[in-house]
């Protein structure tokens, strides 16, 4: 192969090979660990606030399952949100507003995914609204973990 060759495809390589190398190094850093496990904890208790908030608003109130999921939405971010700035990502040294803005856009993102995936596992496939509400948030959440770690609260 021409030299010229070689180093195209050395070029085109290096991105995916650095990329790779901060995965397996962000994967070797106990403290990316650590905050994922206080990432999940206090999604596990925006998960329970939200499935409380949309059963209540669902069942208690008759609301339609969109809008029973918006209202949970709502309430778990805010939850999520102090948590996540003070505890998850210890990010109190930049401004809350900058981060909530943030926060807020990559929330949506993720809530719009789960909107998708509620809406197909219930009106597609005729699952009961509850559980598929469960499962819309469990798939979204790496979503969020993501696009928060890396944006929203990036040190």
């Amino acid at each position: 192969m021409p030299v010229d060759e070689a180093v195209a495809d050395t070029t085109i390589d290096r991105p995916r090979l650095r990329g790779r190398a901060r995965a397996h190094r962000a994967l070797r850093t106990r403290a990316n660990w650590s905050q994922l496990v206080r990432f999940a904890t206090v999604g596990a208790s925006g998960y329970v606030i939200n499935l409380a908030v949309f059963a209540a608003l669902l069942h208690g109130a008759g609301a339609d399952k969109g809008i029973a999921a918006t209202g949970a939405f709502i309430v778990a971010l805010s939850n999520n949100f102090v948590w996540n700035r003070l505890w998850t990502f210890r990010a109190s040294e930049v401004h809350a507003g900058f981060q909530a803005a943030r926060f807020c856009v990559v929330s949506c993102a993720a809530f719009a995914f789960n909107l998708v995936v509620l809406y197909t596992l219930v009106d597609g496939l005729g699952m009961p609204a509850l559980p598929a509400q469960a499962i819309a948030i469990a798939t979204a959440t790496p979503l969020n973990f993501i696009g928060n770690k890396l944006w929203s609260f990036k040190a």
